[in-house]
């Protein structure tokens, strides 16, 4: 398997599960009591996890566009054209193209189980476009991204950050609620499997640590059964017009998980990606304005690849425990032993890393690991518990975004609203009081 890590130094390879690892219920720090603070300067951490888009659908042409970036992994451009390619079906080159429409309407890639196997191939990531056919070679840039290319001209960006596992929305959610997908594969499922070693909001709880899930639509935390159960958590679950006049008020919790609506502005096909760049902005101008900025430290980040192309193959990842996959007749055969594609990350936070790329393997437990890194909370599974924490991202020694940088506006939505409409998908305009 050594194509899954050519290019990365040793460090930055995953630890596999050996008698020194980190075992599931360890603390982070286990000379001091569980719930003692680590990081003075962060106050509030919020999660913003968007769909189904790959780190070269989005970030590609970072390197080709956004100035002090040019050592980015992205995809490349020899004389003026990106020569990252796929074969197609006939045995042809299928190019890494850009769409021609922020609407993501000729079809839909797959990222399942066995399309994401197929798309990986050993290593070569060389079976997107017989996975997915040629729409799985469109990627987005600057002209149509440019909020989150502004983010990214100042702010730290993860260039090995993973999705969890090769599969889909649920696995990939369900590691980063309880360190393990629990033997889920896709979105069908049985979802009433329970996470054996607890969930990270039981984490928070144990220790009284504030913590909310603000939803447009759908909280996807409720993916885990008993996730919501008492009346003390359904009051943590809360409609995301309370997120905004909370953050106005300084009323932000400690733990921010925020969940699109999974139908307009979670950037998942169909949708026109403009539609979830506005709700982007809107909640990065929201956590700048707000009284608690100079303490927040927020991720911005996709739950898997949605089927889009990207050129790094994902490496080995440590089993998360013994649950294997719930594989069924016909599903390619493996384990929760790699990770997904690579998918966007940005952290913004006063704290950051100016310019900063990160190279150091993390996935979505990576973000657990930083909660519970911060907290000294022990680790749910042997995913979590032996994650990269992403403290590389901050300095803490000085706020190089005390004052938020001046950031591009995201683009105007009639033009991109009109084809997605014309096309048959009507999205509904963000609510505009928020608008950044």
């Amino acid at each position: 398997m050594a194509l899954a890590t050519a290019g990365l130094p040793a460090w930055a390879r995953p630890v596999a599960a050996t008698a020194g690892s980190r075992q599931p219920g360890s603390l982070p720090f286990p000379h001091l009591p569980a719930g003692t603070e680590s990081i003075h300067q962060i106050e509030h951490v919020v999660v913003l996890m968007m769909e189904n888009h790959s780190f070269d659908n989005l970030l590609g042409m970072v390197p080709h566009q956004v100035a002090a970036r040019g050592s980015v992994d992205g995809l490349t451009v020899r004389r003026g054209r990106v020569t990252n390619f796929n074969p197609g079906a006939g045995g042809g080159r299928v190019y890494a193209h850009h769409a021609s429409s922020p609407c993501q309407l000729t079809g839909e890639p797959s990222q399942t189980w066995n399309a994401s196997h197929q798309s990986y191939d050993g290593g070569r990531n060389d079976g997107f476009v017989l996975a997915s056919g040629p729409i799985a070679m469109r990627y987005w840039d600057q002209l149509d991204l440019p909020f989150t290319y502004s983010l990214v001209k100042h702010f730290p960006i993860g260039e090995r950050f993973f999705a969890s596992v090769l599969a889909q929305t649920y696995p990939n959610r369900r590691f980063f609620f309880a360190g393990t997908a629990s033997g889920t594969v896709n979105e069908h499922a049985d979802l009433s499997a329970t996470a054996p070693n607890g969930t990270i909001f039981d984490r928070l709880d144990a220790h009284k640590i504030n913590w909310a899930n603000y939803y447009q639509d759908v909280p996807t935390a409720l993916l885990v059964p008993g996730v919501a159960s008492g009346t003390a958590r359904q009051a943590r679950f809360r409609k995301m017009d309370q997120f905004y006049s909370d953050v106005a008020a300084g009323k932000l919790p400690q733990v921010t998980i925020l969940d699109p609506n999974y139908g307009t502005t979670s950037e998942e096909n169909p949708q026109d990606v403009q539609v979830g760049e506005q709700f982007i902005a809107q909640v990065v101008h929201a956590l700048m304005r707000a009284p608690t900025w100079k303490r927040t430290a927020l991720f911005i980040t996709y739950d898997e690849h949605g089927g889009y192309y990207d050129h790094v193959p994902p490496p080995r990842a440590i089993k998360p425990d013994s649950t294997p996959p719930q594989l069924e007749p016909g599903d390619v055969p493996g384990a929760y032993d790699r990770y997904g594609f690579r998918v966007p990350l940005i952290v913004v936070s006063p704290w950051a890393r100016k310019n900063y790329a990160s190279r150091i393997v993390q996935d979505h437990t990576s973000l657990d690991a930083f909660i519970e890194y911060k907290w000294n909370l022990p680790a749910m599974t042997f995913r979590d518990a032996n994650a990269a924490p992403m403290t590389d991202y901050f300095d803490f020694k000085r706020p190089a975004f005390a004052s938020p940088p001046p950031l591009a506006p995201a683009p105007p939505l009639g033009p991109g609203l009109a084809r997605c409409s014309a096309a048959g998908l009507k999205p509904p305009l963000p609510t505009t009081k928020y608008d950044g």
